[in-house]
């Protein structure tokens, strides 16, 4: 269940990006799925704290304590997960948690950036209230009455969940190609302006969410094949064609 609603991006670059916004469909089939993982840990650590209470409980000295840490044990465990699941997930993995991974969907910063551990907390503490009164029920009526799908944890942090593409691992190397002959590529008709916008990209894709970096460059690099004609070598990445596009214009310094 896909949305038709898209979020437009205006870059410094002036390469307008427009990302596909998560639907309901989607964003319930991921928490449907995160659900049920919280759900196996919480009976794993229901399990293991029973199983060392057990243990524990044969040895007189530490009865007492055992059993009254035991139940504190598992609460604090529990505490840990539902609070801590998503947040933990979605910081390490780039707005990602296993049923976002599922759904193909992630969360972003409004601007495209990448989300820090700030916002996920953020994002996730008014995760009970979008819940109530169950279901998520008050999230889903705030995430109909605005364009961009937000409950009100993405109010908050200032977050949008959009769908995920997977892109190849990149590996540029902006210092120049590793086997060092590569040949130059004639250019006609780069304006100093698309050579600066080419670098002003290359040098803003490391403080940019990766997929939205990726975004960012195919569409500039869509831009110069229309207008040149060079199109990417056979297993070259977007990153590379651009640099290699920077390089050979700044070694004929031939502008229009």
């Amino acid at each position: 269940m896909q949305s038709d609603e898209r979020l437009t991006i205006d870059t410094p670059e002036q390469v307008p990006l427009e990302l596909p916004l998560a639907g309901i469909g989607s964003r319930f089939l991921a928490v449907a799925v995160d659900t049920v993982l919280q759900a196996a840990l919480y009976l794993t650590g229901f399990l293991a704290i029973m199983f060392v209470t057990r243990v524990g409980a044969g040895l007189p000295a530490l009865l007492g304590i055992i059993a009254l840490a035991g139940p504190a044990l598992f609460l604090l465990f529990a505490f840990c997960v539902y609070w801590g699941y998503f947040a933990f997930f979605e910081t390490v993995w780039s707005g990602r948690t296993p049923g976002k991974r599922v759904a193909n969907i992630r969360v972003i910063k409004e601007s495209g950036h990448p989300i820090n551990v700030y916002e996920a907390i953020g994002r996730n503490v008014l995760r009970a209230i979008d819940f109530l009164p169950f279901l998520y029920g008050v999230g889903v009526v705030v995430m109909m009455l605005n364009r961009h799908s937000r409950r009100i944890g993405d109010f908050v942090a200032g977050t949008v969940v959009v769908y995920d593409t997977p892109t190849d691992q990149l590996a540029p190397n902006w210092g120049g190609d590793a086997d060092g002959a590569r040949p130059s590529v004639p250019m006609t008709g780069i304006t100093a302006e698309e050579l600066q916008l080419i670098e002003a990209y290359l040098q803003r894709r490391v403080d940019l969410d990766s997929w939205v970096a990726h975004q960012m460059g195919e569409k500039i690099a869509r831009r110069i094949t229309e207008k040149t004609g060079v199109k990417p070598e056979a297993n070259q990445s977007v990153d590379e064609f651009l640099e290699r596009i920077a390089r050979s214009v700044r070694d004929g310094a031939r502008f229009r």
